[in-house]
């Protein structure tokens, strides 16, 4: 069985994010850059079922510019058998990216595609229920465990009421939730090892796929600072505050 695995490259977690003097969009130039969060628990999710024998191969599949190479060479180093990157530098929808893996899912013919739940440069968490939508294989999203039983996957997913255990059958779609794994740090012998693995690029042309987009960012702007809080001397005037300046009440 394939595992193909998405990864996506974003602003890393630790840079804070900066809008553009324009207003278009995040700051993204001369800013470190590192894999989605939620998709490097993807991968090693992916590489953990590969190793309790229940896969063959582990494909990290990236859509983006040329520099998404790196993220794919971070998945490879994890343990990733080959890669993938559909070469675009449009900033595409979770529509155009879900045709895009349809496209792939058709090529490669996975029995499992593993995701992050989101991605936290947009917070869009489409991408899983679209491809699933689009290719009809059966999807578990928001997982927390995933255990294999014979030609179904056993899922337990977070809800809002706590968890959910749900049985779906193969080829399926998951969604990696922050406590399904700890991730594993790439050794240097690996990253090495990295750089001689298979790494297909296909521009984004090439794949016959419309990703046009009905959306566009109008204006990005940062959120307004928090105003200094005070000290008030008693209940009443907590009471009027709360009325006349807050309105909350």
């Amino acid at each position: 069985m394939k595992i193909i695995v998405g990864v996506k490259r974003v602003l890393d977690y630790n840079v804070k994010a900066r809008v553009k003097a324009d207003k278009s969009g995040i700051e993204l130039a001369n800013v470190k850059m590192s894999m989605n969060p939620f998709d490097e628990i993807a991968v090693e999710e992916a590489l953990r079922i590969k190793e309790a024998g229940h896969a063959d191969e582990v494909i990290a599949v990236s859509v983006g510019p040329s520099q998404s190479q790196e993220t794919i060479r971070t998945a490879l180093a994890m343990g990733a058998d080959r890669g993938i990157l559909i070469e675009t530098d449009e900033q595409l929808q979770p529509l155009a990216i879900a045709k895009l893996f349809k496209h792939l899912v058709e090529k490669e013919e996975p029995g499992l595609v593993v995701l992050g739940k989101q991605a936290i440069d947009d917070d869009s968490n489409q991408t899983g229920q679209m491809l699933s939508a689009l290719t009809g294989m059966s999807q578990a999203t928001f997982a927390s465990k995933v255990e294999f039983d014979g030609d179904h996957l056993k899922v337990t997913r977070e809800v809002d009421a706590g968890l959910e255990s749900i049985k779906v059958s193969l080829p399926s779609i998951i969604t990696a939730d922050l406590r399904l794994n700890e991730p594993r740090y790439a050794k240097l012998p690996n990253i090495m090892k990295a750089k001689k693995k298979p790494l297909e690029v296909i521009p984004v042309a090439d794949t016959g796929v419309d990703v046009s987009s009905g959306l566009s960012v109008v204006e990005v702007n940062e959120p307004p600072k928090r105003e200094a809080g005070i000290i008030v001397n008693s209940v009443a005037e907590l009471v009027e505050k709360l009325r006349n300046e807050a309105k909350v009440i």
